[in-house]
């Protein structure tokens, strides 16, 4: 029986994903689960979206470019310009899904043995293209105390050596919400012109920024323009996150070059999803306010509910749906799954992320979970409540 790659074995288990089956058993038991593991906004797609995908007048689907649909190309051009972001159409490539757009930037910049600088906890699927890329994620852990603020910048230079090849980042934060400051991104921007490092810089939570600082794109950071690679997707602001359409933006010419071969071998991004994309970004701007307000409504619902229970903490996120919490537990992956396997309350349990998966140094984020706050008020309310119930019960509760 000949043996599974190392590459496979190495992979890291999704932190959102793995406890899908217990999920499942959940419901099969007639369990409702409330699902705060996943950012799967419950917000309605835009109706634009559906009906171009309704209205397919065409009799064949067929490949699209390589690169993407050039009239989505110049929309999203048009897009970044409204955020001071001032690349041409010729700078975007068209991805399935952010994922995807992670996966060939890696792939197209970093060879084997390459190492980059990721600030921690940090979006578990980094890891997981960093090994199938063959690199190395060298961690620079940020702290719940400190509301996951970006770590020294002395931290990052610690850390470079002869194989560092870029530093990522994720602006607003995937898991934590944070959102770096000007002086943060100018600090990141000295270091990659300082040691001529790729900047991949992670922006699809833009619109989702909550405290009136700004949002800082890399591309805003002079100097370093070729060497900045932006990783986006319509998934999120556009609550469609099943149309699998994401994009590369960069100014570097070798690099997008080798984007192209990496989507020449897999042929085409998905056309009705670029379809479904094109028609979104004609959505009426009463749209995007409406889904920015809820989300301040319930960012404050669960900030203000979680620090209600007794032992919890929850640092005030500043951006994109999720906070990180700390918890009275011994363990966030056992009690996890223990919610969904041993636990409910009225016939109810809670579905969260345990937040070590978004962590590459084993015994961090132990006592801390991911939630995203995409179901509305009332679920939230109904899902703190068996929360706290599950922490009053928990066999490893650490609060006396």
């Amino acid at each position: 029986m000949p043996h599974t790659s190392q590459r496979g074995q190495s992979m890291p288990e999704s932190p959102i994903r793995k406890l899908v089956p217990l999920s499942d058993k959940a419901k099969a038991r007639g369990i409702r689960v409330y699902h705060l593991n996943i950012g799967q906004p419950d917000l309605k797609t835009p109706q634009v979206a559906l009906d171009a995908i309704r209205n397919i007048d065409r009799t064949v689907l067929e490949y699209s470019p390589s690169d993407g649909i050039r009239s989505l190309k110049s929309k999203l051009a048009a897009y970044y310009h409204t955020f001071n972001i001032d690349v041409t159409e010729e700078d975007i490539i068209v991805t399935t899904g952010g994922s995807e757009a992670v996966n060939f930037a890696f792939m197209s910049c970093l060879d084997p043995g390459d190492e980059i600088i990721v600030p921690e906890p940090a979006y578990a699927n980094y890891t997981a293209f960093a090994i199938a890329a063959g690199a190395v994620v060298k961690p620079v852990v940020s702290s719940i105390e400190e509301g996951f603020a970006l770590p020294h910048i002395e931290k990052f230079e610690e850390l470079i050596t002869s194989r560092t090849k870029g530093i990522l980042i994720c602006n607003p934060n995937n898991p934590t919400g944070y959102l770096y400051t000007r002086a943060e991104m100018n600090k990141i921007r000295d270091l990659v012109k300082k040691y001529d490092l790729y900047l991949f810089s992670d922006e699809v939570y833009r619109e989702f920024c909550y405290t009136g600082a700004p949002y800082i794109s890399a591309f805003h950071l002079d100097g370093i323009e070729e060497n900045v690679v932006l990783i986006d997707s319509v998934s999120k602001r556009y609550s469609m996150t099943g149309v699998r359409v994401g994009a590369i933006v960069t100014k570097n010419k070798e690099v997008r070059r080798n984007v192209i071969k990496f989507c020449q071998a897999r042929l085409s991004p998905p056309l009705l999803g670029q379809i479904a994309s094109e028609a979104a970004m004609s959505t009426p701007p009463e749209y995007m306010l409406e889904m920015y307000n809820e989300y301040v409504e319930r960012r404050k619902f669960l900030i203000d509910g979680l620090n209600r229970i007794p032992g919890v903490y929850s640092p005030i996120p500043m951006g994109a749906f999720y906070t990180v919490a700390r918890l009275p537990i011994d363990d966030a992956d056992k009690f996890c799954a223990w919610l969904l396997s041993d636990f409910e309350h009225e016939g109810q349990t809670v579905m969260m992320a345990p937040a070590s998966g978004f962590y590459t140094i084993d015994g961090f984020g132990k006592d801390e979970v991911r939630i995203a706050y995409v179901l509305d008020k009332e679920d939230l309310k109904k899902a703190l409540l068996v929360l706290q119930k599950a922490l009053e019960v928990y066999p490893g509760r650490t609060l006396k």
